[in-house]
């Protein structure tokens, strides 16, 4: 019987979503917590990869288990939250069909970057730009990003993917107020190290340095080392999966 469960996680601990050789991966400490707490081996399949460090809101998950563990559904949330360490929860859990996929049934995700101009002691999940930026010039230049587009320049060298086309629905910066900053974007997919490259690219933009057309250029030219550099992970985070049917509907806490 197939499982979604929804979760958020602190990724500051952890070498990104994905279970990796000789690192600590959030998905290897899902495994481990479902493992547990129903007595049966459980390989977790998540909705996408996150890079090391990145942050997670609603990131959804499936995973199998027997008939008879598919009877406590409620049991299976309350032990494993019970496991998991402090920086991890997870919020709900439902059984959906046997061929539902957490990844490849997803439609689309949405990321969210925070970023701050002026120092701020308790802005820990926010990246602080020392520079004052121009919102309205950032946004110009993130309409450059809209639509169904190859952005290799905006992947991270090495990366495995069979093609680099992403389809973004919108991408938009938002005054939190005069010295907060939240870029959110969502598409149907992301490259690895995508919107962190977004991010630095707009950056170069809103600072002076680059024109808001230079984003168009560079999507043109499919070459990571004309784009502006990725910015830390701990500012970003995963805030939406959606997928084409309801999930949790009937499970809601």
């Amino acid at each position: 019987m197939r499982f979604f469960v929804s979760i958020s996680f602190n990724g500051g601990a952890y070498s990104g979503w994905q279970i990796q050789k000789n690192v600590i991966s959030v998905q290897a400490v899902m495994e481990r917590a479902l493992t547990l707490a129903t007595g049966e081996t459980i390989s977790v399949t998540g909705a996408g990869r996150t890079d090391t460090g990145v942050n997670a809101k609603g990131f959804i998950a499936h995973f199998d288990v027997s008939p008879e563990c598919s009877k406590k559904p409620n049991e299976i949330l309350r032990k494993i939250n019970a496991i998991l360490p402090s920086d991890i929860i997870a919020h709900n859990i439902c059984q959906v069909e046997d061929d539902a996929h957490a990844r490849f049934d997803a439609i689309s995700r949405t990321y969210r970057y925070y970023v701050h101009t002026e120092k701020d002691p308790f802005a820990i999940f926010s990246y602080y730009y020392r520079h004052p930026l121009d919102v309205e010039r950032m946004n110009v230049a993130a309409k450059h990003l809209l639509g169904t587009k190859d952005f290799s320049s905006f992947e991270k060298l090495g990366g495995d993917n069979k093609t680099s086309v992403c389809s973004v629905i919108s991408a938009q910066w938002e005054a939190i107020d005069k010295t907060h900053l939240c870029f959110c974007v969502t598409a149907d997919r992301f490259l690895r190290n995508m919107v962190r490259a977004m991010v630095g690219t707009l950056l170069d933009v809103g600072r002076g340095k680059r024109e808001p057309e230079w984003v168009a250029q560079l999507i043109e030219e499919k070459e990571r080392c004309r784009a502006g550099q990725s910015v830390p992970g701990h500012a970003l985070f995963l805030t939406e999966v959606r997928y084409p049917y309801p999930i949790f509907e009937n499970n809601k806490k």
